[in-house]
């Protein structure tokens, strides 16, 4: 959630940074309710300030006397009173709190002004030295459905939950093992996180109550499946104070995402392109508040580094303002080229969310001097495997019908190639 005081102090200021982003938020409706709800606390102490003192007169009258009688009408009057203000007062404190809620993180003064994906900017080109003259769209390959069955994932599960069969299967745990290991390399520190989580980590991190319908719900458990490990990762530290000397952290976690992602059809969802399930790496910081952008590039630089050993060709966008998320403050996307289909695919988000989720996590660091604040909290995707997957396949699609496996990729897989021969069995 925002720091109210920005609000507070400058709502013209406040409103025209909001206004970049693509939600909508009534703050007047919002500003109004937060007069209204202090004016309300106000009458309530008040009351409960007069109810405390005529308890203490009370206690200097003798028992049964003609003023205690009195005073004990007055108490009687003044308790009712009191437990009605703060009804009232506790009513709007609830609505307040709904509505902050409701309230985008504001961007960064460097996120790029626009209104949609046609606006935001191409910062990086990447592309190996190798041609792929020979690429098909991944879902084109002969042998496709016996490697990776959608088939039997719909007749088990339902669209969008795929099996992964023989050397498929191992090219997805290879590809996981290398996340996990270059994240080892760069600090992170591993977590194994659970798959679901209540609707306070929900809220905390954002997904709630901006994409209640892009998640899985277990309504009689109160719980969702995860759409990512940043969930769980980041409500680590949820209601918790961390000391200065301890920043960063970094920590890295592996897990299947589960997302609706309903009402799209044809070539976009085609194949690997959108799943309900999907396998991802994923790396998160906490950081003081003045290291966050830095903190920033380096993830990038991480999610690019990835892309460059896998030879995959990738461009870098620095997100525009009407295509960030709603708790992000900056965010920059990392798109694979996918040769076979011809078009850009979305691999990473790259993003810093400034101290909005720690204000909703309650996560805090205690300075030097002994002060409490909001760390910044920060996450990128390294990676999200089906489209690295996809692309992979068609940039490394030979003329006979193999795929030629990424040289960083070979000890886990044990393979210089992956083909049809496994699948003919």
């Amino acid at each position: 959630m925002i720091d109210i005081q920005l609000l507070r102090n400058d709502p013209e200021c406040f409103a025209k940074k909001v206004a970049r982003k693509k939600f909508d938020c009534d703050l007047p409706a919002f500003l109004e309710l937060d007069r209204q709800r202090k004016l309300a606390i106000t009458e309530a102490e008040e009351a409960r300030a007069k109810q405390k003192l005529t308890n203490l007169t009370m206690t200097n009258l003798e028992k049964g006397s003609p003023a205690f009688l009195e005073k004990v009408k007055e108490m009687k009057l003044i308790s009712k009173k009191v437990k009605e203000l703060e009804r009232i007062a506790g009513a709007f404190e609830n609505d307040w709190k709904a509505a902050w809620l409701t309230i985008p993180n504001i961007p960064d003064s460097s996120v790029p002004y626009g209104r949609g994906e046609d606006d935001n900017q191409v910062i990086k080109t990447w592309k190996p030295s190798k041609s792929f003259s020979e690429a098909i769209p991944h879902y084109n390959i002969p042998w496709f459905s016996r490697a990776i069955d959608f088939q039997r994932g719909s007749k088990v599960t339902g669209a969008g939950f795929p099996f992964y069969l023989g050397d498929m299967a191992r090219l997805v745990r290879a590809l996981i093992q290398f996340f996990i290991e270059e994240a080892y390399k760069a600090g992170y520190s591993e977590v194994l996180p659970p798959l679901f989580v209540n609707a306070t980590s929900a809220t905390a991190t954002g997904q709630l109550p901006d994409k209640e319908g892009q998640m899985y719900e277990m309504p009689s458990e109160g719980l969702y499946a995860i759409p990512t490990a940043e969930v769980p990762v980041t409500n680590f530290w949820r209601d918790e104070i961390i000391t200065e000397n301890r920043l960063p952290l970094k920590s890295c976690a592996y897990s299947p995402c589960f997302r609706r992602e309903a009402g799209s059809w044809g070539a976009d969802v085609r194949g690997l392109n959108r799943l309900h399930q999907f396998d991802k790496v994923e790396l998160v910081q906490w950081v003081l508040p003045e290291n966050s952008n830095k903190a920033l590039e380096d993830l990038r630089q991480h999610a690019e580094m990835l892309l460059k050993k896998l030879e995959i060709p990738f461009r870098s966008l620095k997100m525009c303002s009407g295509d960030i998320g709603f708790p992000h403050s900056k965010q920059y996307d990392l798109e694979v080229w996918a040769a076979g289909q011809k078009r850009w695919l979305e691999v990473s988000s790259c993003s810093n969310f400034t101290d909005f989720q720690a204000r909703r996590a309650n996560i805090r660091y205690r300075n030097r001097k002994g002060k409490v604040e909001p760390v910044h909290t920060l996450n990128a995707s390294g990676l999200a495997l089906p489209r690295t997957l996809a692309a992979i396949l068609e940039n490394n699609y030979t003329s006979d019908e193999k795929i030629r496996v990424p040289d960083i990729l070979k000890p886990w897989v044990k393979k210089d190639y992956i083909g049809e021969s496994y699948y003919s069995h």
